[in-house]
């Protein structure tokens, strides 16, 4: 297996894990941060009706990108988890209360406000620690031999609040052209409207975090400036996808502004990943260091080969099925 290198391998896998987790859950934690602003409570029920056959399969990509890390860089574990205990507790409970609260807002009428709040404040925690957790990766962590050394609340800055609530506002653009695709009438015609402020907001906050970033990291700093490649395309095709969006809403397309919006996730994704790369555990561990033996990583990677086509397949069965638009009185309850 000298011809593979299966580090690099493993980190496509877990990478696109990632990505796939962020743009398919991305969308329905949107419509939990939206779920307040709704222009009323059948609106409310269409949303989450929209979501509640497929929000669960999406959640799949964030085991699969975990356990495939925990396999294939161990050490990674031994710095993350000490570093980010808080911030990983809050996600996991706000996916929690987030999905308790699909089945029990049906069922529950006398309660159904509570239900609602539980929904939408599930799905703002988890989107803002998750922002959180990819700003403290931006900014570093204090690592001596691979062992965390640094406090409880480190990873806790005025960047990670930012990079948190910018998250928040790209998970609600991707909820809101969710609901153009899926959604027809006075709700469709209220994520209209609201789509161009939500890119706006986007743009803003990646602008303030893109000139931030260099002050931040140094690495990152030489890696866009101090060496001359053809990093900024990604920067580039993120604007284009931005200006694609705005173009479509405005000609009121419905399918378009939701690709234009992955598009948007894809690129502003990719241009982190060459910033730090191949750092994983900032900010000078690589990835290679930081693997498990190269037995352990073909040993699980056999049985990857076999699940990712699977959870492929029935992904794309489950969007297939439950295609087309959600009405009012009608839905997957």
């Amino acid at each position: 297996m000298e011809m593979f290198d299966l580090s690099l391998i493993w980190a496509v896998i877990i990478g696109f894990g990632v990505i796939m987790y962020v743009l398919m859950d991305g969308f329905d934690l949107g419509v939990g941060i939206l779920f307040p602003f709704a222009p009323d409570e059948g609106s409310r029920d269409v949303m989450m009706n929209s979501v509640a056959p497929v929000w669960d399969g999406n959640e799949t990509w964030l085991v699969l990108g975990g356990a495939g890390l925990l396999a294939a860089f161990p050490l990674v574990y031994s710095v993350f988890l000490p570093a980010l205990y808080i911030g990983v507790f809050l996600m996991l409970a706000g996916l929690i209360f987030r999905g308790v609260a699909f089945e029990f807002r049906f069922k529950s009428h006398r309660h159904r406000r509570w239900w609602n709040r539980a929904f939408c404040w599930g799905s703002a925690v988890a989107a803002f620690a998750q922002g959180v957790v990819v700003g403290a990766y931006i900014q570093g962590f204090a690592v001596e031999d691979f062992v965390y050394v640094g406090g409880p609340l480190d990873w806790l800055s005025p960047f990670t609040v930012l990079t948190g609530l910018g998250l928040m506002a790209g998970y609600a653009l991707l909820g809101a052209t969710w609901l153009i695709m899926k959604t027809e009438g006075r709700l469709q015609d209220w994520a209209y409207r609201l789509t161009p402020k939500l890119l706006l907001m986007v743009l803003v906050v990646f602008a303030v975090i893109s000139v931030w970033t260099p002050f931040v990291d140094d690495f990152v700093r030489e890696r866009w400036f101090g060496q001359l490649h053809l990093i900024w395309i990604f920067p580039a095709l993120a604007l284009g996808s931005a200006v694609w969006l705005w173009r479509t809403v405005k000609e009121r397309r419905e399918g378009q502004p939701f690709i234009a919006t992955l598009g948007l996730f894809v690129f502003t994704y990719l241009g982190l990943v060459v910033s730090k790369w191949p750092v994983i555990v900032p900010p000078d561990h690589t990835l290679w260091e930081a693997a498990s033996a190269p037995e352990s990583q073909l040993f699980l990677l056999l049985g990857m080969l076999f699940v990712i086509p699977i959870v492929l397949a029935y992904t794309a069965w489950t969007y297939w099925v439950f295609r087309g638009k959600v009405r009012e009185g009608e839905g997957y309850h």
